[in-house]
């Protein structure tokens, strides 16, 4: 579990990892939705294009949410997300832009913040302190099922060193299994991906199937070798006030943003 901490700068708020706080060089926050100028339903810190937000409505959010590290968009970079595992490693020649069908990014440079947008999918956040390396994973149940999670402990080692025993990782908002009804076969896709025994299916009084993200999410770092793992066990379903929330809002919504990045 995870205590983590609600911070408010200039009407934007957002939370902070606890395993991260003494790390003075590394900046990082899951933004809510609030202190943006989006209308509904996308109000109003909303961080995505692709709903259907208007494009200098959505530059807007994205300068106030990196203003809260004196960073301004063209020393942040992000990917345009697909459900997938492949994995891009971002460098100061990727600042101002974005990199197509990936769902992970990684970094070793200073000055470079990582970004990215959810909407009940898992942000993870990956740091090694030893090799100050990041990394910032989307997983939805497909990304589960292709092992993202993997896929970027993976890249990290192979790209820059890191040792899974280094690694932190901080699993942010996404709908929790309560709130995430789905069908037998999302179960038979995700459970092969998972170590055996893993309770990421739960069975409803009403005989209704529910995923648990975070145990499958924490589940698979732990096989990869990851130890040190904080999970927010923020739903983004049961609090649209904070968070927006694909199945919450039936779709309609927009996308909070993640940053994380290492210090010049």
């Amino acid at each position: 579990m995870s205590n983590l901490k609600r911070l408010s700068v200039n009407g934007l708020a957002f939370y902070q990892f606890d395993g991260l706080s003494s790390y003075s060089d590394l900046y990082h926050g899951a933004f809510t939705r609030l202190g943006g100028v989006s209308q509904a339903p996308y109000a109003s810190l909303n961080l995505a294009r692709s709903v259907g937000d208007e494009a200098q409505i959505v530059q807007e959010n994205n300068r106030r949410m990196l203003s809260v590290f004196d960073l301004t968009p063209d020393r942040a970079t992000t990917a345009w997300l697909v459900h997938g595992r492949l994995v891009a490693v971002m460098t100061s020649a990727d600042a101002g832009s974005y990199k197509q069908g990936y769902d992970a990014i990684i970094t070793r440079e200073r000055g470079l913040a990582l970004t990215m947008r959810f909407a009940d999918c898992v942000p993870i956040v990956f740091f090694d302190p030893v090799q100050q390396a990041i990394g910032l994973a989307h997983a939805g149940w497909r990304g589960v099922a292709v092992n993202v999670i993997a896929a970027t402990v993976d890249a990290l080692r192979d790209n820059f060193g890191s040792h899974p025993r280094d690694l932190w990782a901080g699993i942010g908002p996404c709908i929790s299994a309560d709130r995430y009804r789905v069908g037998q076969e999302v179960i038979d896709q995700v459970t092969p991906a998972c170590p055996p025994h893993a309770p990421i299916a739960l069975r409803q009084p009403d005989d209704s199937l529910h995923l648990d993200l975070n145990t499958a999410v924490s589940a698979q770092l732990q096989a990869c070798g990851v130890e040190n793992i904080e999970d927010s066990a923020l739903c983004t379903a049961s609090n649209t006030t904070e968070w927006f929330s694909h199945r919450a809002e039936n779709g309609k919504t927009g996308r909070f943003g993640v940053v994380i990045g290492l210090r010049e």
